[in-house]
């Protein structure tokens, strides 16, 4: 009887794919061997010890991974339910990101990250506050995540409200944190929220002013980030496409 090829033989399932891709490839042959490796990869949540070997560029590049399968409809087959019980006893989450409370712009699916990967605040407008500062510091300072991630998306309608200058009970205060973004936006064509491109180009202008607002009113994640213990970038996510585009900060 022919010997069977190698390419049927029967692989681990999907679902204990971790979401530390390439990047727990090159960490786990470098710090544990390619023995100890097969166990890494093959884990339901992240570990402490797997989370505090990678540098935040390994996981923005992680992440970019996670979007390329998701756009290319090749998500991982996840089996949630394990990952809630391999996470129940603790999470060790590689990056916080603040985004936009938009239905169709959930980070953790359009990033095929897992149950444990992330903490992830969302606000319409993805804008800084306070509490989300507070959250972020708490996120990196105790709890060891590595990158913040501000991640704003295409046709943001708090964008347009705060373009159309709308007003709407707390709504009001909110937009009012996105209209510098609105000024500072250079364009040449229409400044209104009927083109989409103007829109675009404000939400990505609002990242950016977001990411410089978190250095300077959160001076705990700025020391990290000057000390090189994290990392603060943006992002934009385009609804049509599904392609996040990572810029770094």
């Amino acid at each position: 009887m022919p010997a069977q090829d190698e390419t049927c033989r029967p692989r681990p399932p999907l679902h204990r794919r971790s979401f530390l891709g390439t990047a727990t490839a090159i960490t786990a042959m470098t710090f544990i061997g390619v023995g100890a490796f097969l166990s890494v990869a093959y884990a339901d949540a992240l570990t402490k010890a797997q989370r505090d070997k990678l540098t935040p560029d390994d996981i923005l590049a992680l992440m970019k991974k996670g979007n390329e399968r998701f756009y290319a409809g090749k998500r991982e087959n996840h089996n949630f339910l394990a990952q809630q019980r391999a996470s129940a006893a603790g999470q060790y989450p590689a990056a916080v990101l603040l985004s936009c409370i938009d239905s169709r712009a959930s980070a953790e699916t359009i990033m095929d990250l897992r149950i444990g990967d992330i903490f992830n605040s969302r606000v319409a407008g993805n804008v800084e506050n306070p509490d989300i500062l507070g959250s972020m510091e708490f996120a990196c300072k105790l709890a060891g995540a590595k990158v913040v991630l501000v991640m704003g998306h295409t046709a943001c309608g708090a964008i347009k409200g705060a373009i159309d200058n709308a007003e709407l009970g707390n709504l009001t205060g909110l937009l009012a944190k996105i209209k510098p973004a609105v000024a500072a936006t250079t364009y040449g064509g229409e400044r209104t929220s009927k083109n989409y491109a103007f829109v675009d180009a404000v939400a990505r202008k609002n990242v950016e002013i977001t990411m410089d607002n978190i250095r300077q009113d959160s001076p705990v994640l700025a020391g990290m980030e000057s000390n090189g213990a994290i990392k603060i970038a943006g992002a934009m996510y385009n609804l049509a496409t599904g392609v996040v585009d990572f810029f770094p900060g």
